[in-house]
């Protein structure tokens, strides 16, 4: 079985999706933001800024920094309701119409009354947006909570922003315990840029569409027909229940992950096509894939469900 990233017609694209402008927390108007990931090479981006009331709702105008090299999908932070930590959640959703209507959300506190963040998720995904749950690390998250969010379609495994910031990056334990619990998930990394530390260009998608147009690389997204970066390339994922292959750019590590324990790893030098055992995967209906380079960088597959 090959990874439909791998099958599906088109070409890969570099997106960030999740980045913040002047609208909302960030230093940088929409436009420079818009700018500076052209200049370093993205194809597109989604400025996702907070969908709060201190902020007056953003949702950023970038059509107007579109053109035929660069691209924008609307998006915005979404915050509703309390996690069981009482704080307020954090939803990442790329592809809002730009008419999406707030939540009673006035600032970074959860008020009484207003939607839970289930609520605010499902209503995004209704209206056409790819949901994905937002730094569960950095945000305390626990597994009930991210339970309770039926509409992801992700989760977001690295953050950047929290990499420089805080040193908590991490989504994957989340992602896997959901997966483990049979969950449909994929996985993003992202910047969660601010540029007000050094929180970007740090990690992104690669999205397979047949053109760089945002409701081409929206339902791509959606689809999963993508895989997340920071550096490494992947250029083939095949999975059956006795191996995986993967080919890629050249790495020193290519590591198979499923449920549990089940974890083998390959390592070698200048690698670029490498064969993954599967036998402890006994236990496990999905495996995803990290590749690592010599410079410590890596890359990481969406899941493919092998039973």
């Amino acid at each position: 079985m090959i990874h439909s990233a791998f099958t599906a017609p088109g070409r890969f694209y570099r997106g960030n999706l999740h980045t913040h402008s002047n609208l909302s927390d960030g230093c940088l108007t929409p436009e420079e933001v818009c700018r500076r990931y052209k200049a370093e090479g993205y194809d597109f981006i989604s400025l996702t800024d907070h969908f709060i009331g201190i902020y007056k709702y953003p949702i950023a105008d970038t059509v107007p920094f579109r053109d035929e090299n660069f691209t924008t999908i609307l998006g915005a932070e979404l915050h509703s309701g309390a996690m069981a930590n009482g704080e307020l959640w954090h939803i990442l959703a790329v592809g809002l119409p730009a008419d999406f209507e707030p939540s009673h959300s006035p600032a970074f506190l959860p008020v009484e009354g207003q939607e839970s963040g289930a609520e605010i998720a499902k209503r995004a995904r209704d209206a056409g947006a790819f949901v994905a749950v937002a730094h569960p690390q950095w945000s305390g998250l626990t597994l009930e909570d991210a339970r309770s969010l039926e509409a992801a379609h992700a989760v977001e495994v690295y953050n950047h922003g929290c990499a420089t910031g805080c040193d908590r990056p991490d989504g994957f334990h989340t992602l896997d315990l959901l997966l483990a619990e049979g969950r449909k998930l994929d996985l993003v990394a992202t910047d969660d840029a601010h540029f007000t530390e050094p929180d970007h260009f740090g990690g992104w998608v690669m999205v397979k569409a047949e053109a760089n147009e945002p409701d081409l690389l929206l339902e791509a997204l959606k689809r999963g027909d993508y895989y997340s970066s920071q550096g490494p390339e992947l250029h083939l994922v095949e999975a059956n229940e006795k191996s995986v292959t993967v080919e890629s750019s050249s790495v020193v590590s290519v590591i198979a992950q499923g449920n549990g324990t089940a974890a083998t790893a390959v390592h070698g030098h200048s690698m670029t096509r490498t064969e993954v055992p599967l036998q402890r995967f006994y236990n496990s209906d999905w495996v995803r894939i990290s590749v690592i380079d010599a410079a410590g960088k890596r890359a990481w597959s969406n899941p493919i469900w092998i039973k």
